[in-house]
């Protein structure tokens, strides 16, 4: 993806669309299309606003990695970064409580698609998708924006927040996690 914004999703059982994760620029999605036969994909990809983004198809990828092996290995580097995002939400929510949880979702956007502006970094973000990254409520999400802004460790407006210090939050819910204990 070379501009724009996109994420993945997948749709329950009970048909509820439901967010997995953003795709940072420079990101590659749909390297399934390497495997040699088709397979059935678990998430589908969309884009949140106009994006520009180079497209292979299935045959001319193939292609590609029989005559340059490098993209096979680079596939397989972004399997193993999956199966490190993977371990990481799965000790945040098994070690981490809600407060933790959506500071290190709000850090971890900015990181990856963070727009650097005066005072911070910005995030093109609403709640809900905030509350559905760090698998809380919308209402939390909203209690917790509003708790992180009263101690200055950000600014939330409609649709848009300002991380003032990626890590004065993690060191403020650090802090204020000891002292809920």
């Amino acid at each position: 993806m070379l501009s724009g914004r996109a994420r993945y999703f997948f749709i329950t059982p009970d048909a509820r669309k439901t967010l997995l994760l953003w795709v940072p620029l420079g990101e590659v999605f749909g390297s399934a299309a390497i495997v040699p036969k088709p397979i059935t994909y678990l998430t589908s990809t969309e884009t949140m606003k106009t994006s520009h983004l180079l497209v292979w198809d299935r045959i001319t990828i193939q292609m590609l990695a029989a005559r340059y092996p490098r993209l096979v290995a680079n596939a397989l580097l972004i399997g193993f970064d999956y199966m490190v995002g993977y371990r990481a939400l799965h000790v945040a929510m098994t070690c981490q409580n809600a407060r933790q949880r959506l500071a290190h979702v709000l850090v971890n956007l900015a990181t990856g698609m963070g727009q650097e502006v005066a005072g911070g970094i910005e995030l093109d973000i609403k709640n809900e998708e905030l509350a559905n990254e760090a698998n809380v409520t919308p209402f939390t999400a909203s209690r917790l924006l509003s708790e992180f802004q009263r101690s200055g460790m950000l600014v939330k407006n409609r649709g848009k927040i300002l991380l003032r210090s990626t890590e004065g939050l993690l060191s403020h819910v650090a802090d204020s996690s000891s002292s809920h204990r």
